[in-house]
């Protein structure tokens, strides 16, 4: 269960060094935040919860710019205290809502989002704020690279099914799909959120699928 109210979270993050608090600022420059080239990659998590899938990431990558989004303040604060420790320089934090994505990166900027066991909304009403809805798609859409992608994971099948109904209506390759992760090909290397590792030591299979456009 996510934690939402740490006592002085919000003026932690304004403080860190590895919390972004203009992002819109960055918009078609991230790498150079980075001092990375034009043609280096960029990789973005919506929904990082407490940071352990990106920074696992930055440690195998250090040429790969990190960027983790995360709306809850409290949650965030888990990440760059983990950060602090660290001292990567690959990876920076935003808290921000991901409806508003589109405002913080340029069309074709980002080359892979990962979607890790999002919020399923699961009544009909909330369709449109799932993570994988035909709306944030489009969204995904303007800020991807020609060839970009969208790694997704849940336990949730009734959200994973939605899933691959929204990608292949919206036009979308879907490249991969399982209902067990664990025993397919997409198990190679992949790393495990603090949510994953919990699900599978339960028994509980994991859906996961890779889409382009």
């Amino acid at each position: 269960m996510r934690l939402r109210n740490v006592p002085g979270s919000r003026e932690y993050i304004e403080t860190n060094d590895y919390a972004i608090k203009d992002p819109e600022q960055y918009k078609g420059n991230w790498r150079n935040l980075f001092n990375k080239p034009a043609d280096s990659k960029l990789y973005v998590e919506i929904g990082m919860g407490k940071g352990r899938f990106l920074t696992e990431h930055a440690k195998n990558n250090p040429d790969i710019s990190y960027i983790g989004i995360e709306k809850f303040s409290s949650v965030i604060v888990r990440a760059l205290e983990k950060l602090n420790e660290l001292e990567y320089d690959n990876i920076y934090v935003i808290r921000f809502d991901a409806e508003n994505i589109t405002s913080i990166f340029d069309k074709g900027e980002v080359d892979r989002i990962y979607l890790n066991f999002s919020d399923p909304w699961p009544k009909e009403r909330h369709a449109k704020r799932r993570l994988t809805s035909s709306a944030y798609l489009r969204r995904y859409d303007e800020i991807l690279s020609k060839d970009g992608e969208i790694i997704f994971k849940t336990d949730n099948k009734d959200l994973f099914s939605f899933s691959l109904q929204q990608a292949e209506s919206s036009g979308w390759d879907i490249c991969n799909f399982t209902y067990n992760l664990h025993e397919s090909d997409l198990a190679a290397g992949n790393v495990m959120t603090e949510y994953e590792e919990k699900f599978v030591s339960k028994g509980i299979p994991i859906c996961g699928m890779v889409i382009k456009r």
